[in-house]
């Protein structure tokens, strides 16, 4: 019996969540160079680019964030961050690799790009678009903590060209939001979700956390019924995990603890699968193993199936992840170091890593798993690979698990399957990148 299925397992720190292949942790500054010399090559036609900017300010840090935030920083060194993206913005956009090309998506992550004022927000983009026009993306993904929302900056928000606005709810209850050091509280929820619906975004996407510290059934299915009063386009829930740079982390390693104080793996999955029951039957439709959308032909996530589709990705700020024509990069993880080398002109690489094509399409795979459906005729036409005779013994396994079924060419996860997506994709990855560590 596979680990994904070997009954209660702890919360134990630690990666589990799959964002990319290979894992990070084999990336390195070897390559570094490499980022250089991709840029300086044209595009391979029929990709598109999509743009991402990190805007690494908070109110708050949560006890569970392990994404590189700021806290402490003031305007005049919000200001300097900001120039110093679009100093960066303007040096890539004139590379052969991005130059002419028009973004199919735009992500703004964090952090909290709503922690920017509304005056900061319009200058930024207007800027940026006169770099790199988004005049056509078909998607333009804002991420916000609700409590830094008003109507100015919702309008803001709207006027930028925000198609997807998604709200990091996380839980209801504002004792739990409080345990897990998040800065927002229910009434803000409340308040930020009508304004925005009066904006009239095309997508307004909920973020939930199933495992918070102290969360309980109770809760979990309070959650679920005031998810499905506001009627969100689309909900996003994440299982909680302990990475080891987090506030929980470091808690339990100065008490000497190796179980983090949030619920098990089996209950954090049993939690989503009856998230998921009570969406489908409020009219929702499960499009992978996160999300739930109220309408499938409407709803869509560019930035999630293009980047797992093999799109550029031009990732800007300090932390940022890229991917350039099959180069995976991430820049420089402080500030100070990565406004240091925007400032003489050179590229903010922290590290790297030149996938293969093998590479390439095993990362295309596993991603279209979490998707929990993989058509098998997409390999064989894009890579010359027959995916089902590959992994044939590994994907008997898992049928025999209940897990997923090969039906007509097609891989199709069951819900169980899809719930714990995340560890049966260890199995697809190869020999020289199986570890216990992912991160």
């Amino acid at each position: 019996m596979s680990a994904a299925t070997d009954g209660k397992k702890a919360t134990r720190p630690g990666n589990y969540f799959i964002s990319n292949y290979p894992p990070f942790s084999f990336w390195s500054e070897d390559e570094n160079k490499r980022v250089e010399e991709i840029y300086e090559n044209g595009p391979k036609e029929g990709v598109p680019l999509g743009l991402y900017h990190h805007i690494p300010f908070c109110r708050k840090r949560c006890h569970f964030c392990y994404f590189r935030v700021y806290t402490d920083k003031n305007a005049s060194e919000i200001r300097q961050y900001l120039d110093g993206t679009l100093r960066e913005l303007e040096m890539m956009s004139q590379k052969p690799l991005i130059a002419g090309r028009k973004p199919q998506f735009v992500y703004f992550g964090g952090g909290t790009p709503s922690y920017l004022s509304a005056k900061q927000l319009v200058e930024l983009t207007d800027q940026m678009k006169g770099y790199l026009s988004w005049d056509e993306a078909e998607e333009v993904a804002f991420e916000c903590e609700p409590g830094t929302l008003n109507e100015g900056k919702l309008a803001a928000i709207k006027e930028i060209g925000v198609t997807r606005l998604s709200l990091g709810i996380e839980n209801f209850d504002d004792r739990i939001l409080e345990i897990n050091g998040r800065a927002h509280r229910s009434k803000e929820v409340g308040r930020a979700y009508e304004r925005a619906r009066a904006e009239g975004f095309e997508q307004i996407n909920i973020d939930l956390i199933a495992g918070m510290v102290e969360e309980t059934d109770e809760n979990w299915r309070r959650n679920i019924e005031r998810t499905i009063e506001l009627e969100p386009d689309s909900v996003t829930i994440y299982q909680m995990e302990i990475p080891y740079n987090t506030t929980i982390y470091r808690e339990m390693k100065d008490a000497g603890k190796l179980v983090a104080p949030v619920a098990d793996w089996e209950t954090k999955r049993r939690w989503v699968k009856e998230a998921f029951a009570a969406l489908e039957e409020a009219g929702y439709s499960v499009g992978s193993g996160y999300t739930a959308v109220r309408d499938k032909e409407r709803t869509k996530f560019v930035y999630r199936d293009s980047l797992w589709g093999g799109a550029d990705l031009l990732g800007l700020g300090v932390a940022s992840f890229s991917h350039a024509a099959g180069l995976h990069y991430q820049n420089l993880t402080e500030i100070d170091d990565y406004l240091a080398a925007i400032e003489s002109g050179r590229l903010p690489t922290k590290r790297s890593f030149q996938t293969t094509e093998e590479e390439r399409m095993i990362r295309e795979f596993i991603l279209r798993m979490k998707l929990g459906r993989v058509d098998a005729g997409i390999f064989t036409e894009k890579y010359g690979v027959d995916v089902l005779g590959r992994w044939e013994k590994e994907l008997e396994g898992l049928s025999e698990e209940g897990l997923l079924n090969v039906v007509g060419g097609e891989i199709v996860l069951e819900r169980d399957g899809l719930l714990c997506v995340d560890n049966i994709l260890h199995d697809f990855f190869l020999s020289e990148h199986k570890t216990d560590q992912l991160v």
